[in-house]
């Protein structure tokens, strides 16, 4: 099942994607999607997916992001291998959607592009088992963590680095119906291939990332894990075009645009 978040008729809503045909849902937030199965959570109304414009396919509070958990990246970076996830946080205020424009920041001088697999929290979560963490995975979609690689380089700590506006792409939707421990992660530039993976070489996987994360903070409905970048991270520059795709999921395409 593919859930999307669409704007028609000036506002936004919630809708279940087949082929091209949207059926819309009640609510406007994450937190009621856990109940997909029931009929009464269909609103009765149906769109084209020609006729929408796709936004980012959930509002998270925060996008719980990994550093070096692919091991072809930890081989790239010349870094030894972490004991423990090394996480950070993105705002909610750097999510975009689909082809909405990434926009460099004023002074930019090297802004990176990096493919990751995203995992979208479907209920409250905290203290949670690895053995039952994928009881509170909505589904997965694509990430890109832009990142400024001087302010990165120049703070020693990467809130900045990571946190400007529109530095969170999502979408395209939410796949709910896909097994995520082996699939095929691409990166695009320009219709360049730039990254090529599979989610197998993630070091932590994604059931002992909810167990550690939700040890250190509480996950909400909604809430994003950008689960790491493998090999081939490079530069973006205005009037670039940058395109994530994943195996059984989709593909995430957005314009570099110049501050």
């Amino acid at each position: 099942m593919r859930i999307v978040r669409f704007s028609a008729g000036g506002r936004a809503k919630y809708g279940i994607l087949a082929g091209n045909v949207i059926r819309g849902i009640y609510g406007n937030t994450c937190s009621h999607l856990g109940h997909l199965n029931s009929p009464s959570i269909l609103d009765g109304s149906k769109f084209s997916l020609n006729d929408i414009r796709l936004l980012s396919p959930c509002r998270p509070s925060k996008i719980v992001c990994l550093g070096l958990n692919y091991r072809s990246h930890i081989e790239e970076m010349k870094l030894p291998m972490p004991s423990v996830p090394l996480i950070f946080l993105k705002p909610s205020t750097a999510v975009i959607g689909p082809e909405d424009k990434i926009v460099l920041p004023q002074g930019w001088q090297r802004i990176d592009y990096e493919g990751e697999l995203g995992v979208v929290i479907g209920k409250k979560a905290k203290n949670i088992s690895e053995e039952k963490a994928r009881e509170y995975v909505l589904g997965y979609t694509c990430v890109n963590d832009v990142s400024d690689r001087h302010a990165q380089a120049a703070d020693g700590q990467w809130t900045r680095a990571k946190g400007y506006d529109t530095f969170a792409p999502i979408g395209p939707w939410i796949e709910t119906e896909v097994e995520p421990d082996n699939l095929k992660l691409e990166t695009y530039l320009n219709g360049e291939l730039r990254q090529s993976a599979s989610t197998s070489d993630l070091l932590f996987g994604i059931p002992k990332l909810i167990n550690f994360i939700s040890g250190v903070m509480t996950l909400l409905p909604g809430d994003v894990i950008a689960t790491g970048t493998p090999s081939g991270v490079g530069p973006m520059n205005p009037g670039d075009i940058i395109e994530i795709k994943i195996e059984k999921i989709g593909a995430l395409k957005n314009f570099v645009v110049a501050p």
